[in-house]
C-alpha cells in the first residue's frame, strides 16, 4: 500500500530530524536557500494570480505548488525543521543536543532569508525594469500588505503582537501537517495531495509564515512600503517565527510523537462477571 500508518511515518519524522542535525553546514545552507527562493516565487505567483483574476481563492489554490516543489527536492524550510528536529532531541538520538538543534535552526534561517531576499530583489528589478518605472498593481498591492501587517499590528500594541503570534502558530500547524502529510504516502501523487490541502488553507486564511514574510516584507519595502526594517522584524518576523515554532512542534510534532512512538500502555479491562 502507498499509505503508511502513523506509527511508521512518525518514526520517519524523528529520523529526518536527526539527519538534519548531522547535515553539513554547506548542504544545510544551500537547501535552505533554495527553499526560501522557491517559496518566495510561489508567493509572488499567488499574489499575481489573485490580483489579475480578482479571485484570492485561486491564488491560495495555486500557492502550494511552490511548497510541493521544494519538498520533493528535499529542501528545508525553517517551519519544517521547527517540527522535526526537536523530536530527535526528545527521542535522545545520539549527538542531538540543544546546541545542535539551535545550530540547525540558525543555518536554515540564514539560508531561507538569503533565498527569499534574492527573489525579492529579482522580482522588484523585473517589475520596474531596473527601478526605472513604476512597479504597477502588484507593487502597490504588496506595499500595502507590508504596511498593514507591520504597522497594523504595531498600532494594537501587545494585542497586535499576540495576534500575529497566534496567526504564526495556526500557520505552522497547517504547514507542518503538510510536511508530515507528505510522509504518509510512498507515491509522488499521494504526497502532493496530502501537502496541498493544509498549505492552501493557511495561505487563504492569511496566517503568518516566517519564510513567506522574509520575501514579502523586504519586497514591500523596496516597492515603497512605508515602514522600517526594525518594524518588520519586531512586529512581524519575530512573533511569526515564535508562533511557527509553537504551532509546528506543540500542535503537530508532540501529539504525533507521544501517541504513536512514545505511547502509554494499553488499558487492562476486566471482563464483566455474569
Amino acid at each position: 500500500m502507498s499509505y503508511l500508518e502513523p506509527s511508521e511515518f512518525v518514526t520517519k519524522m524523528v529520523d529526518q530530524g536527526e539527519s538534519k542535525v548531522y547535515m553539513s553546514a554547506k548542504d544545510t545552507l544551500i537547501r535552505a536557500f533554495m527553499a526560501g527562493a522557491i517559496l518566495a516565487l510561489a508567493a509572488v505567483f499567488a499574489i499575481t494570480v489573485a490580483i489579475k483574476t480578482g479571485q484570492p481563492l485561486l491564488g491560495a489554490v495555486l500557492f502550494p505548488v511552490g511548497f510541493i516543489m521544494l519538498y520533493l527536492m528535499k529542501f528545508d524550510l525553517l517551519t519544517g525543521v521547527f517540527t522535526l528536529v526537536p523530536l530527535a532531541l526528545l527521542d535522545k538520538r545520539p549527538g542531538v543536543t540543544v546546541k545542535q538543534v539551535l545550530r540547525n535552526w540558525g543555518l536554515v534561517f540564514i539560508g531561507n532569508f538569503a533565498g527569499a531576499l534574492s527573489v525579492a530583489f529579482m522580482m522588484s528589478f523585473i517589475l520596474t525594469y531596473g527601478y526605472n518605472v513604476d512597479g504597477g498593481a502588484i507593487a502597490h498591492k504588496v506595499a500595502k500588505i507590508g504596511e498593514a501587517r507591520t504597522l497594523g499590528y504595531k498600532a494594537q500594541g501587545l494585542d497586535g503582537w499576540l495576534t500575529i503570534f497566534i496567526r504564526g502558530m495556526l500557520c505552522n500547524w497547517m504547514v507542518s501537517m503538510g510536511v508530515v502529510g507528505a510522509m504518509i504516502s510512498s507515491s509522488a501523487s499521494g504526497k502532493m495531495m496530502a501537502m496541498w490541502m493544509p498549505i492552501m488553507l493557511f495561505f487563504f486564511m492569511g496566517f503568518e509564515h516566517s519564510i513567506v514574510n522574509m520575501f514579502l516584507f523586504p519586497f514591500s519595502m523596496i516597492m515603497g512600503g512605508n515602514f522600517t526594517f526594525m518594524e518588520y522584524i519586531v512586529w512581524n518576523e519575530i512573533p511569526t517565527a515564535l508562533g511557527n515554532l509553537v504551532g509546528g512542534f506543540v500542535l503537530v510534532g508532540l501529539p504525533l510523537y507521544f501517541t504513536h512512538v512514545r505511547t502509554s500502555p494499553e488499558r487492562i479491562l476486566k471482563k464483566h462477571q455474569a
